[in-house]
């Protein structure tokens, strides 16, 4: 199984990407960082810059026909920057077309509001994009993980950091993973 990572060139919350990479990893799986730009992705702890990661495979060279799963990853930049990449939200909307599993945590629902593809579905995320997802047509809920089947595609949302351990467990289930 290819689980691909969906981040901006700038602005992950670097938690939120290294966690959910560190638990598919542990099912034996080689995630894949894909981004908007070749070279690497530089993360954030919160608004301080953190560390770097190279990236496999940008949005404009790379199919998401070669993926089994995405995941979004937060932080308020990354997917804010995502959100007007026509590219990545074309390969975020094109996992929920084909019916493969979504995951995104914290303020990533912004790049599926983007991609129309949350209507209709239950959903969590950070509190201040309620309005947001409620104003796109999805019931918002305020759980630490939310796991929505409606429509061709399973879509696994969480708050925060926080919730992490919660996010992983239902992802890596939905994914049909277990660590190894």
């Amino acid at each position: 199984m290819r689980i691909a990572f969906l981040t901006a060139h700038e602005g992950v919350e670097q938690v939120e990407l290294t966690e959910p990479w560190e638990a598919v990893a542990a099912t034996g799986e080689t995630p894949q960082l894909i981004s908007t730009r070749p070279g690497e992705v530089r993360a954030f702890h919160h608004l301080d810059k953190a560390d770097a990661f190279p990236v496999d495979g940008t949005v404009a060279e790379t199919s998401p026909d070669a993926f089994d799963a995405l995941v979004l990853p937060g932080g308020v930049a990354n997917p804010d920057a995502l959100r007007v990449d026509r590219q990545a939200v074309a390969f975020a909307r094109s996992f929920f077309d084909a019916g493969k599993p979504v995951a995104a945590i914290c303020h990533a629902p912004w790049t599926l509001i983007e991609a129309d593809v949350v209507a209709d579905r239950t959903m969590t995320s950070w509190p201040s994009l309620r309005t947001d997802l409620t104003n796109a047509g999805a019931h918002w809920v305020d759980e630490p993980v939310q796991v929505c089947r409606a429509g061709r595609s399973t879509l696994v949302t969480s708050r925060k950091p926080d919730d992490l351990p919660h996010f992983n467990e239902a992802m890596l289930r939905e994914f049909g993973k277990v660590a190894a």
